[in-house]
């Protein structure tokens, strides 16, 4: 019986390694359906700093007044209102793509036949349009 150092090769003589041709780092930006991609996926950057601001937001209610009060004094300087408008549009971007890609990532049957797309993309707008006026109303009637 032999026994197997830890310094063998990670293959045998039976099964070679195969070949891996050396990618690039950017490999991404050789073709526009990768760089669309990967922009795409940067544009959750977006998402991620509302949801961290929600947690501030919670966590300055939670704080009391003075903190919620110092909280809303940093997010009007000049930077955080950039950094919001900036985000603002990655999640609008990110959306709109997303639901661009619904149609193909949901397929919904009705009565036995598959939902047309632009159905299906149609009605995640026009719910977006509702909810988008209900909180604006909402938010508009309490200033």
């Amino acid at each position: 019986m032999t026994q197997h150092s830890t310094s063998a090769p990670p293959h045998t003589a039976y099964h070679p390694r195969w070949y891996r041709p050396p990618v690039s780092t950017y490999w991404w930006l050789h073709q526009w359906s990768y760089f669309r991609f990967v922009i795409r996926e940067l544009t959750s950057l977006g998402i991620a700093y509302f949801c961290v601001l929600g947690l501030f937001f919670i966590r300055g209610l939670y704080l009391g007044p003075e903190a919620f009060a110092k909280l809303q004094a940093i997010l009007a300087t000049p930077f955080f209102v950039f950094l919001s408008s900036i985000s603002l549009f990655l999640v609008l971007f990110h959306t709109i793509t997303w639901f661009s890609l619904s149609a193909d990532a949901m397929v919904v049957r009705v009565a036995g036949k598959r939902v047309p797309g632009i159905l299906i993309t149609a009605v995640n707008y026009f719910v977006w349009i509702v909810i988008s006026a209900i909180l604006g109303w909402q938010l508009i009637g309490r200033c």
